[in-house]
């Protein structure tokens, strides 16, 4: 992508965070390679801009380019903020997962609606501290209405292969070794139906940050609470290896649909606008704010302390 211009005018409303393999979708053209700083440091990668039907679309490898950052090393401040300050306010975030339940077989896709948080604190997991405190609802981790347009997607391309699951919840681990077998059937007996090392805490920043966020997921293995073979890196990079193809397919009829849908409420996240910045200006006294903090947060929000 090094050929590729290192600016791109104009505002980008819709992004991918995902694996590298997603860069590459039959109609999306590279059209730029942005290398952003943010007061939070470098993204995991620049962000290629491809062009779909005149719209435009972010892309950004949460492991890096070359998939060298292990989950608890993603700078994921970096990620969204980088993400928001071109105008993006959609993501789509792709996830091979470990399924907890016999329902889900590997190579299936889950639309998810709930998380539980088992990562260690050794990530940093808000924008705001240092003098700046806000307090952001999670109750509803991911977004319906994103969430919607995944689903009819899915559903639309059984015919081809894809098996879609409308929700389920994802239990985040620190990793990044997998999980015992006692921690797997904890799991399962706690109502998780996939398990991942990567939700979090990316969708807590994309709240604070007032994106409409959506995760999905690609059981790559049953977890090791099933009696099948224990999980091994072999047996994920297989999966995700055979079923690159329907995971190509669903992100693209999921982007072709959102393109459709660029200048609509649901894109823009009109429903978040507003549910972080008025707490983050009013909590702490201007007498309080830290000068540090006060600076990167005007950057994730430009003029937020002006009135």
């Amino acid at each position: 992508m090094s050929d590729l211009p290192d600016h791109y005018e104009g505002e980008v409303h819709i992004a991918v965070i995902g694996g590298t393999g997603l860069q590459k979708l039959e109609g999306y053209t590279p059209i730029a390679s942005l290398n952003i700083t943010t007061p939070w440091g470098a993204p995991s990668s620049p962000i290629t801009i491809l062009s779909h039907k005149n719209t435009a679309i972010a892309f950004l490898s949460r492991h890096g380019t070359h998939h060298s950052l292990a989950p608890h090393e993603v700078p994921n401040r970096a990620n969204v903020a980088a993400l928001r300050s071109l105008g993006v306010r959609c993501v789509i975030a792709f996830s091979a997962v470990g399924s907890l339940q016999e329902e889900i077989k590997p190579r299936d896709f889950v639309v998810p609606d709930q998380v539980i948080d088992r990562t260690k604190g050794i990530r940093p997991f808000t924008f705001f501290e240092g003098g700046i405190v806000g307090h952001v609802g999670f109750a509803d981790p991911f977004d319906e209405e994103v969430a919607k347009v995944v689903r009819r997607c899915g559903h639309a391309l059984e015919g081809e292969g894809v098996r879609m699951h409308d929700k389920g919840t994802i239990i985040c681990m620190e990793g990044p070794q997998f999980s015992t077998r006692a921690e797997s059937h904890m799991y399962r007996s706690w109502g998780g139906s996939v398990i991942n090392m990567s939700a979090l805490p990316e969708a807590k920043l994309a709240r604070e940050a007032e994106m409409a966020y959506q995760m999905i997921c690609m059981a790559t293995d049953y977890d090791c609470w099933h009696s099948s073979e224990d999980v091994d890196v072999a047996m994920v990079m297989g999966h995700m290896a055979a079923n690159s193809t329907n995971a190509k397919h669903l992100v693209g009829a999921v982007l072709d649909e959102l393109c459709k849908l660029e200048n609509t409420d649901v894109v823009r996240a009109k429903h978040w606008e507003g549910m972080t910045t008025p707490a983050v200006k009013w909590i702490t006294k201007p007498e309080g704010r830290g000068a540090e903090a006060v600076k990167r947060v005007e950057w994730l929000f430009p003029g937020i302390f002006d009135n």
